[in-house]
């Protein structure tokens, strides 16, 4: 398993611990830290994407609800959830990794991590999100849809 894989791992552990514990993010991340093995480039990626998805999270959470049909994000499994917090903040603010495999990646975890059902909603909602955003807007480079949330 590469690097990247295991930061992305990590990362969900430490968002799935969000949704349950009322301590601020840098006490659970240090918890984690404290009883995880992890090297240097696994840690830094895992924090760039816990650290990402904390702030940019109201408009990863519009961009998940706007996918979703007679759904709501409170009734989403936690670890789908921090899934796709992970992989959508991927999508709009990681150009360098393409999104075939952020949203490969975020399918795999989902299968190891979650439902027999997780994989296939997993890839049904990023692929939903990576369609809507289309090419990038001419004057800012970022996708047509966070031009205006964020």
């Amino acid at each position: 398993m590469g690097s990247r894989r295991k930061s992305r791992e990590r990362a969900l552990q430490i968002l799935f611990q969000l949704d349950f514990r009322d301590d601020d993010i840098e006490t659970i991340r240090r918890d984690f830290w404290s009883r995880s093995e992890a090297g240097p480039k696994v840690r830094e990626f895992a924090d760039t994407l816990v650290t990402g998805v904390c702030a940019n999270r109201e408009t990863i959470d519009r961009l998940i609800e706007s996918t979703l049909e007679h759904w709501s994000m409170e009734r989403l499994a936690s670890v789908d959830r921090a899934i796709l917090r992970c992989a959508i903040f991927e999508l709009l603010h990681m150009p360098d990794i393409p999104p075939k495999v952020t949203i490969n990646e975020a399918i795999e975890i989902a299968k190891a991590f979650g439902t027999e059902e997780s994989g296939r909603f997993v890839n049904g909602v990023l692929d939903k999100i990576k369609n809507e955003m289309g090419a990038p807007s001419a004057e800012s480079g970022v996708p047509k849809i966070g031009d205006s949330e964020e």
